[in-house]
C-alpha cells in the first residue's frame, strides 16, 4: 500500500515536450553504457542499474519535458548530465549508505572532485563509471561556458556531492533532520541549484555574474531548488522512506517534527510546495525588475536574465509531468486530480494576505526557554551602563520623538552588550554598546518612518544612502542628517578604520544585508503580504541584525580562518542555528509589541499562525520547538562536527583554535541575548502601554508625517 494520497499540485504552467526527445533517449543510452554505467556491480551482488532499469526511468523524457526550448546537441549534453547524477545518487547508496561505509564514501567524493578541472589542470584516468562521466561531461560543457559560470557549477556539483556525506552520517545516528535544517541542506545534497545551472546552459544565457549573488537572484534559484526539492520528496516518500530506508525526505520531517500523520505531513509539504512557487511568482515580478533597473543591466543582458526565469519555469511544469510518469516513483490514486493550480493558489494567497493590522493580541505567555550555556558578564557593565545614553543623545536618537532618555536606559543595550562580549574591556564594551544602540533604533526607525506609510522606494533610498557613510578607502562622505547617519559615521570610524580591506569590505556588506531586509519588510507591508515561512526564516537573521554581529565576531578572528572554510557546512549551521535561536527568541517576547502596536507581520509566531492556520498559541509552541531543534543541532555540531571537521581537513592549530573560538562566543552570544530579553523591559506590557500613550505617539506622528 501506498504510505499517503498523493496531493493536488499547483502548476501554473504548462508542460511541453522538446522534440528531440526520442533521439536523446537512444543517445543517452549508448552514453551510460560506454561509461560503464549498465550492468555496473553493486556491493551487495546485484547491479546498480540494467538497461531496462534505466529505460523505465527514462532520464530523457525528464530533459525533454524540463528543457523544451533546447536543441537536439544540447538536450543529449543536459540528458547525459541527469543520466550521471542520478547513476552517481544510486551508486553512492549502493556503495556507502547501504554499508555505511563512511570512509570509503569520503575517498570516492575526493577523488571524484580532481575531475572538475580549472584551467590548464588535467583530469587522471578515470576508474569507474561516475568518474567515467564526468570526466566527458566536463570536457564538452565547460568550454562553451563563461568562468563565473564555471566556478557556481562547480560549487553546486560540489555540493551535491560532498554533501551526500551529510545523508549518510544522519542514517548511521538514526536522526532526522529539523525542518530548517532539512531545507537548507537538501538544496545542498539535492541538486536543484546544479540544475539551475544546467539551465542557463540549455538556453543559451547565462545571469550576469554581477547580479548572480543578489537577494532576487538567489531567492528565484532557492525557490526553485525547495520546489523541486519538495515534488520530489512526496513522489518519492514510498521508494526512499518506506523500501529504502532513507531519512532525509521533507514529509518525513514534518511528520517527526509536528507529530502529525503521514498524510497530514504530506498536505503539508505540499502547502510549503505551492507558497514556495508563488514567491518564485513574487520574486520574479516585482524583485527582479527593480533589481535589473537597479544594476543597471543591458538589455541583452536582460534578455538572458528573462530566458533563465523562463527555464526555471518550465523545469518546475516538466519536472512535474515526468515525475507523474517515471516508474522511480509513487503514482496518484486512480480517479483523483492532480492539478488545480487556480483553486490552490488562491487559497494560500488568501492566507499570504494580512488582515487587518494592530488587532489586539495582549501579551504572550511565554514557553520554557531551554539554555544549557552559562550566561558570563563583563565587569564593566555598570560603566557601560551610565555611558550609553550619552551617546545616544549625543547622536540626536532622543530629539524625534521615536526614543527618550527613559526607553534608552530601560532598553539596556549595555547589559546585552556585556553578555555577548564578556571579555572586552571598556573601550571594546562601550563600541559593542553602541552598535546594539544603533541597530535597535535603526531597526525602530525604519517601520516608523517608512512601514506606516508602506513607502518601499523611500526606505531604499534611506538604506542606499546609508552606504555613502561607510567608505572603503577613506572617501569623502556627505554631511550626515539625523541621528541614523550620524551614529553611524561616528561607528565606522571607529570600528572599521584599523581593518584591513577585505574585512572592511566583508563588515560594510553585514551592515547593508542588514538595512536592505528592513526595506523587505517594508516592501511587504507595501503589498499586505505575511512572508513565506522559508523567506521569513532566512531574512530573519538579517532583520535581526545577525549578520552584522556574526561580522563583529569574525573581524576578531582576523586572516587566520580563509573565507572559503566559512561556507564549510558545519561552520554555515553553526552559524544559522545559532541565529535561529536569538531571532526566535525575540519573536515569542515581541509579539505583542510587534503584532498589537506596530501593525507588524514580521514575526515567526504569526508567519506559522497563518502558514499553518492554528491559533498563536499552538504557534508559539511551534516556534520553541524549532528553537531548541536549532539549539539541539548547535550542540551537536560544537561539541561532535567541528572537532570531526578540524580533524578531516587537517586544520593547524591557530585556525582550530580560532574556530573553536568562535562556536564558544556564539554559545555566549544564544545566553546573553535571551537573558537580555528575559530582563529588558522593551516587551513588557506595562511599557508598551506607556510608549505607546497618546501625549508620546502624537511626538513622533509629528515627525513621521
Amino acid at each position: 500500500m501506498q504510505a499517503f494520497t498523493l496531493p493536488e499540485f499547483y502548476v501554473p504552467y504548462p508542460a511541453r515536450m522538446n522534440p528531440h526527445l526520442e533521439a536523446a533517449r537512444a543517445h543517452s543510452m549508448a552514453w551510460a553504457r560506454r561509461m560503464g554505467m549498465l550492468d555496473s556491480p553493486a556491493p551487495s551482488g546485484d547491479v546498480v542499474w540494467t538497461e531496462q532499469a534505466l529505460a523505465k526511468m527514462d532520464y530523457a523524457l525528464l530533459c525533454a519535458h524540463t528543457h523544451p526550448d533546447c536543441d537536439g546537441p544540447s538536450l543529449d549534453l543536459v540528458t547525459d548530465w541527469y543520466v550521471w547524477v542520478f547513476f552517481f545518487d544510486d551508486d553512492f547508496l549502493a556503495q556507502f549508505k547501504y554499508t555505511r561505509n563512511t570512509e570509503g564514501a569520503k575517498a570516492y567524493l575526493d577523488r571524484l572532485e580532481l575531475f572538475m578541472t580549472g584551467p590548464g589542470e588535467t583530469a587522471p584516468e578515470p576508474g569507474n563509471p561516475a568518474e567515467a562521466g564526468l570526466k566527458d561531461l566536463w570536457a564538452r560543457t565547460i568550454p562553451s561556458m563563461s568562468e563565473a559560470w564555471r566556478r557556481r557549477f562547480v560549487t553546486s556539483t560540489h555540493n551535491l556531492m560532498v554533501e551526500s556525506l551529510w545523508e549518510l552520517d544522519n542514517i548511521d545516528r538514526g536522526r532526522i533532520a529539523n525542518p530548517i535544517e532539512y531545507i537548507q541542506m537538501r538544496r545542498r545534497v539535492g541538486g536543484a541549484p546544479w540544475s539551475a545551472n544546467l539551465i542557463e546552459y540549455a538556453v543559451g544565457a547565462e545571469v550576469p555574474d554581477r547580479i548572480a549573488a543578489t537577494r532576487p537572484m538567489e531567492v528565484l534559484r532557492d525557490t526553485f531548488a525547495d520546489a523541486v526539492h519538495l515534488r520530489n520528496d512526496l513522489f518519492s516518500y514510498q521508494r526512499e522512506v518506506r523500501e529504502e530506508g532513507e531519512n532525509s525526505n521533507a514529509v518525513l520531517v514534518f511528520e517527526k517534527f509536528l507529530g502529525r500523520s503521514t498524510q497530514d505531513a504530506a498536505e503539508l509539504t505540499n502547502d510549503l510546495l505551492t507558497s514556495r512557487l508563488q514567491q518564485f511568482e513574487n520574486t520574479a515580478l516585482f524583485e527582479v525588475p527593480a533589481s535589473l533597473v537597479e544594476h543597471d543591466v543591458s538589455l541583452p543582458e536582460q534578455i538572458a536574465v528573462g530566458l533563465y526565469v523562463k527555464g526555471l519555469q518550465d523545469w518546475q511544469s516538466g519536472g512535474h509531468e515526468w515525475h507523474r510518469r517515471s516508474s522511480r516513483y509513487m503514482k496518484e490514486s486512480a480517479g483523483s486530480p492532480w492539478l488545480s493550480p487556480n483553486r490552490l493558489g488562491l487559497g494560500r494567497r488568501i492566507r499570504q494576505q494580512a488582515p487587518a493590522p494592530f488587532a489586539k493580541v495582549g501579551h504572550l505567555p511565554l514557553p520554557e526557554f531551554r539554555m544549557p550555556y552559562p550566561v558570563r558578564t563583563s565587569p564593566h557593565l555598570a560603566a557601560a551602563r551610565e555611558y550609553a545614553p550619552g551617546w545616544a543623545k549625543e547622536m540626536g536618537m532622543f530629539d524625534d520623538g521615536l526614543w527618550d532618555e527613559r526607553r534608552c536606559r530601560g532598553i539596556d543595550l549595555a547589559y546585552c552588550a556585556a553578555m555577548i562580549d564578556a571579555d572586552a574591556d571598556f573601550e571594546r564594551l562601550k563600541l559593542s554598546t553602541d552598535w546594539l544602540t544603533w541597530g535597535t533604533y535603526a531597526d525602530d526607525y525604519f517601520p516608523a518612518a517608512f512601514g506606516t506609510k508602506r513607502d518601499p522606494v523611500a526606505a531604499k533610498l534611506c538604506s542606499d544612502r546609508l552606504s555613502l557613510f561607510m567608505p572603503l578607502d577613506g572617501e569623502p562622505v556627505p554631511k550626515p542628517s539625523g541621528a541614523l547617519e550620524r551614529g553611524l559615521v561616528d561607528l565606522w570610524d571607529r570600528t572599521a578604520g584599523p581593518l584591513p580591506p577585505y574585512s572592511r569590505a566583508e563588515f560594510r556588506r553585514a551592515i547593508e544585508s542588514m538595512t536592505a531586509s528592513w526595506v523587505w519588510e517594508v516592501a511587504n507591508r507595501a503589498q499586505n503580504r505575511v512572508p513565506d515561512p522559508v523567506d521569513y526564516v532566512e531574512m530573519r537573521r538579517r532583520t535581526f541584525g545577525s549578520d552584522l554581529t556574526k561580522s563583529l565576531a569574525l573581524l576578531e578572528l582576523g586572516d587566520v580562518v580563509p573565507p572559503e572554510l566559512r561556507q564549510n557546512r558545519v561552520l554555515f549551521e553553526l552559524d544559522t542555528a545559532a541565529q535561529d535561536y536569538a531571532a526566535f527568541s525575540n519573536d515569542l517576547f515581541s509579539y505583542q509589541k510587534e503584532i498589537e502596536y506596530e501593525g507588524e507581520v514580521h514575526n515567526l509566531v504569526y508567519v506559522v499562525e497563518r502558514f499553518l492556520a492554528v491559533g498563536r498559541d499552538e504557534a508559539r509552541d511551534i516556534t520553541a520547538r524549532l528553537m531548541n531543534a536549532r539549539l539541539e543541532q548547535f550542540e551537536q555540531l560544537a561539541d561532535e562536527d567541528l572537532p570531526r571537521m578540524c580533524d578531516d581537513l587537517g586544520l593547524d592549530d591557530d585556525v582550530r583554535a580560532a574556530v573553536t573560538r568562535y562556536a564558544e562566543h556564539l554559545k555566549d552570544w544564544m545566553a546573553g541575548i535571551l537573558e537580555w530579553h528575559r530582563n529588558c523591559v522593551r516587551y513588557t506590557p506595562e511599557e508598551l502601554a506607556r510608549a505607546h500613550t497618546p501625549e508620546l505617539s502624537a511626538v513622533g506622528a509629528r515627525h513621521w508625517k
